[in-house]
């Protein structure tokens, strides 16, 4: 009997270390599946960052555009606007230059008028 007792401790001991070694195997591919997904995951979330920063790069762009057409159109809108004002001014002079007395006149006139509409 002492023959069997001693050849059950050997191969217990070789069943634990075929058990750890499997262990092991298991743990490794456990392991190496799971940076798999986390390379999956974070490949996906670069993708989705680079696909917003693609579209509010576009955004800012055709803002940007857009601010520059609303600035030359307000330009545009403002020398149009002075040009008309200084024509309306030499207009008035001239007015003023060929008809003195009747400019005089309607300039009293006008501020008696606005005097009378400012004391109510």
């Amino acid at each position: 009997m002492n023959k069997q007792v001693q050849n059950p401790e050997p191969a217990t001991g070789n069943r634990i270390d075929d058990s750890a070694e499997r262990i092991k195997q298991a743990t490794s591919n456990v392991v190496e599946s799971t940076k798999e997904a986390v390379d999956r995951a974070a490949d996906h979330v670069e993708e989705g960052l680079h696909h917003a920063t693609d579209k509010a790069a576009n955004a800012a762009h055709r803002a940007s555009d857009k601010a520059a057409h609303v600035s030359e159109r307000s330009r545009e809108v403002y020398d149009e606007t002075m040009d008309r004002a200084d024509a309306w001014l030499e207009q008035a002079r001239e007015y003023v230059r060929e008809k003195p007395v009747q400019s005089v006149a309607i300039a009293l006139g006008a501020g008696w008028l606005l005097g009378r509409i400012l004391r109510r």
